[in-house]
């Protein structure tokens, strides 16, 4: 039987990647999002996924979305918890608002989404969760505090979790891209584009394509010892030892 995926912000940019490639892959992929109902239908159409619509930051709607893939294509096998927005500013300008909608989108939704899958991989001692966190996690990056912040955190729920799972069968593991070609970094000013795009030895920005590749492979059957790991897809941006 076909394994069952739910990939939050499923529908566009790198989710939507990540959807098209596990679908090809042969799962039964649902794609999760909040508010651009235009790229759902698009995504529904064009991929032939389940698409679902709430608010990562919220635990109920997460319980309620979980609920609503598992009653149409069953339990799920595999969570990639790729949702994420940023607010910028420098952190002595930043309001609460601007702080906290990062961090509950970004780091709460981890808890929320997780926690509604977790006791069924534990229970069919099968399960693969893939967080999406962010080279900034890794570094630092300026007027990002919020959502360094948040990545950063990530990056440590991976390594707690993986190390509460492993014998039970769950992989618990984090991707930290670089700077990839999606509508958002595209609506970077050309001049800071093409200055970040200097900043990357390899001397161009990532494919969305390139990070589905990587989640591919840590939700296959093949990734069972891998857990626990960040893996740094940016290019050469930043090397973390």
């Amino acid at each position: 039987m076909a394994r069952v995926a739910l990939v939050t912000g499923g529908t566009r940019g790198i989710g939507r990647a990540i959807v098209e490639r596990l679908k090809a892959d042969g799962m039964q992929v649902a794609a999760g999002y909040s508010g651009n109902d235009k790229a759902a239908e698009d995504c529904a159409r064009e991929l032939g996924v389940m698409v679902i619509k709430g608010n990562v930051g919220n635990f109920a709607d997460c319980q309620n979305a979980v609920q609503a893939v598992e009653k149409q294509l069953g339990p799920i096998d595999v969570l990639v918890n790729n949702a994420g927005i940023t607010r910028d500013g420098a952190f002595h300008k930043m309001n609460s608002e601007q702080w906290g909608e990062v961090i509950r989108v970004n780091l709460d939704s981890l808890f929320n989404m997780t926690r509604q899958v977790i006791e069924g991989m534990r229970e069919r001692q099968w399960g693969r969760i893939i967080n999406i966190s962010s080279v900034n996690g890794q570094k630092g990056q300026a007027g990002q505090t919020n959502y360094s912040t948040a990545k950063a955190g990530v990056i440590g729920f991976t390594k707690a979790l993986a190390l509460e799972n492993a014998r039970k069968g769950v992989t618990v593991n984090c991707i930290a891209p670089g700077y990839i070609d999606t509508e958002m970094v595209q609506a970077v000013p050309a001049k800071i584009l093409e200055e970040i795009v200097a900043g990357i030895p390899v001397g161009r920005l990532g494919k969305g394509e390139e990070i589905a590749d990587m989640v591919a492979f840590l939700a296959g059957e093949q990734a069972g010892y891998v857990t626990g790991s960040t893996l740094s897809l940016n290019g050469g941006q930043y090397m973390a030892g």
